[in-house]
């Protein structure tokens, strides 16, 4: 039973992860049904992101590649006194405006009292059996998604790279969506750069590439607190099994985004998020009486 929870859970985030729709949302809807719970589901999940990791590594590698090239370029720059904004290789500007991007996630490290940051409020959200906030949260993947595709199609000259201002709103919407289950990352992140006038194209690779870090950093930190108050009981095999699955499907998740995104079939994802963000207020709801 613990494997075919695992394979379950790891299609669920594999797809949902790079599919504009919210991995977290649906997590945490299909542990509410399935009744789920426990640190050792929660090990799980963070596994899970593992594998999603490992899926986007795969397919951009050589952008990975050539942002730590840079990377290590720049840090050479600054220290040999060379460094300059100008004249940037886009490389180098999508490195620079990616870590401009990851600037509004340190909020989610404010503390908020009682020794909790904005980082474990949100955390409590997925975590309850209330999802009623879930279903809001799709809703507003819904509006951000439908109104996105509007504004690309409106828009007969993107611009060819993010700058400096949409960068900042980029990384504003990954910021919201690292707070609400159910608002999707790489969907809010894609539609507030087409909102902003950013190529669809370019967007979805910028948002993939943008949110490893981020993805990576919020693992380490759920690792740090799920093994801080003792031991966790885990089975290695359902973890493999379920960060295989993950990885495979999140990279067929990539390439259909890709395709769909090309083929501007975009905005059906808002379709889907609305319908499944009416569904779940109203089960939700349901619940509460």
């Amino acid at each position: 039973m613990e494997i075919l929870k695992a394979i379950i859970l790891g299609i669920v985030q594999g797809a949902t992860e790079f599919l504009p729709i919210s991995s977290s949302g649906h997590l945490s809807v299909i542990q509410h049904f399935m009744n789920i719970s426990g640190e050792g589901s929660l090990a799980l999940t963070v596994f899970l992101h593992i594998g999603t990791l490992f899926a986007v590594a795969f397919v951009y590698y050589k952008t990975f590649i050539e942002l730590i090239k840079e990377l290590g370029l720049t840090i050479k720059d600054i220290f040999t006194g060379k460094f300059t904004l100008k004249d940037l290789t886009p490389e180098r500007h999508m490195l620079y405006m990616m870590i401009l991007s990851c600037v509004p996630l340190l909020l989610i490290l404010v503390p908020v009292g009682n020794d909790m940051r904005v980082k474990d409020v949100a955390s409590s959200f997925s975590g309850d059996n209330d999802i009623v906030l879930e279903g809001i949260c799709f809703l507003i993947t819904a509006a951000l998604l439908l109104l996105g595709t509007r504004k690309a199609r409106k828009n007969k000259n993107p611009l060819d790279s993010v700058n400096p201002k949409s960068a900042l709103a980029v990384g504003f919407a990954q910021f919201v969506a690292a707070c609400m289950p159910g608002v999707s990352r790489s969907g809010s992140t894609i539609s507030t750069g087409m909102i902003c006038g950013v190529d669809k194209d370019y967007m979805v690779r910028y948002s993939f590439v943008l949110g490893t870090p981020a993805v990576l950093a919020a693992s380490l930190m759920e690792f740090k607190d799920l093994f801080e108050g003792g031991d966790v009981a885990m089975q290695p095999l359902p973890i493999v099994i379920g960060i295989i699955v993950a990885a495979i499907v999140g990279v067929l998740s990539i390439k259909l985004l890709e395709m769909l995104v090309k083929t501007d079939k975009f905005k059906f994802f808002g379709y889907y998020c609305l319908v499944i963000g009416v569904i779940v207020v109203v089960l939700g709801t349901i619940e509460k009486f």
